[in-house]
């Protein structure tokens, strides 16, 4: 009787077959292409967005995020605020306990830079029905250069479970022609 620790004797193994060998290969090669494929996709292909990181106290950015609030605010809905900032201003969003705040009204053709971070937790900023999603941290202020070139009304979820709430941080992003 052995253990789990004693190897059996002998040879109890068999050298890989043809056809195993073969798919190893291929699923190398294939790894190798796709690593090889990421940085040509981010540089031609647009598919991440390059942004600007740096860190922030979370209580900072929640008074900034409140003068922004307070200088740009034209209405509010359900009791968030909603603001209208000028084209080529810094914009600032803040995810904190199952919110998202404040709801923005952007104009299409305009640039911003979008400043993002969390209050409390790690929150996932995925805007629908566009493809854009980052992990939002809190103690980071990520920095985008946006320009919205589509109106409409465009829903940001959470998709990084922070809470018995998650279900509910749903914002709001509002793109006037």
């Amino acid at each position: 009787m052995h253990s789990g620790i004693v190897s059996p004797q002998g040879v109890w193994w068999k050298d890989a077959g043809k056809a195993e060998k073969l798919w190893v290969t291929i699923a190398f090669i294939w790894c190798i292409i796709l690593f090889l494929a990421m940085p040509f996709w981010h540089i031609v292909g647009g598919q991440n967005t390059t942004g600007v990181r740096g860190t922030t106290d979370p209580m900072a950015f929640m008074e900034r995020t409140n003068r922004f609030v307070t200088e740009f605010q034209v209405g509010e809905e359900k009791g968030i605020p909603v603001v209208a900032p000028p084209a080529g201003s810094h914009v600032y969003m803040l995810g904190r306990a199952y919110q998202w705040y404040p709801i923005l009204k952007l104009k299409a053709g305009s640039t911003y830079t979008l400043h993002l971070s969390s209050l409390d937790f790690n929150h996932g900023f995925a805007v629908f029905p566009i493809n854009l999603n980052f992990q939002v941290v809190p103690g980071y202020d990520y920095a985008l250069t946006i320009t919205p070139n589509q109106a409409g009304e465009y829903k940001i979820m959470c998709n990084e479970f922070c809470g018995i709430g998650h279900h509910l941080m749903v914002g709001k992003v509002i793109v006037e022609p």
